[in-house]
């Protein structure tokens, strides 16, 4: 009868993946700290003129024109970039209402490719 191989075990190869999680989760806390505006998003205040953006907008993508029926996909968008400027974030006539998918894709490329210049 044939002996069986024992198999050998795999283990060992999670530990590097989980250092890298926690590199990543540490460069994520290292970003969040060069960037205190971050925490502007998470204030009432935000959240009023997030609501007044998407009214005023009538809950449609100023870009692609679809109409966002639930309101947790829609993004109040920056159409200037802020990049930390107080004035600028809360200025109600800087923001659109943009669905997720326009604000995630096109309008961050764009954002990406300008901020080189």
């Amino acid at each position: 009868m044939a002996r069986l191989s024992s198999v050998k075990p795999r283990l060992g190869t999670l530990r590097p993946r989980l250092a890298q999680r926690d590199d990543a989760r540490a460069e994520m806390d290292r970003r969040r700290e060069l960037r205190p505006w971050r925490k502007w998003y998470k204030t009432a205040r935000w959240a009023k003129l997030r609501w007044a953006v998407l009214v005023r907008d009538v809950f449609t993508c100023c870009r692609c024109g679809v109409i966002g029926a639930d309101t947790s996909q829609l993004v109040a968008d920056h159409r200037k970039p802020h990049r930390g400027d107080e004035a600028l974030f809360w200025d109600f006539d800087n923001l659109q209402c943009l669905c997720g998918a326009c604000h995630s894709g096109a309008k961050q490329r764009e954002e990406q490719a300008t901020a080189w210049e």
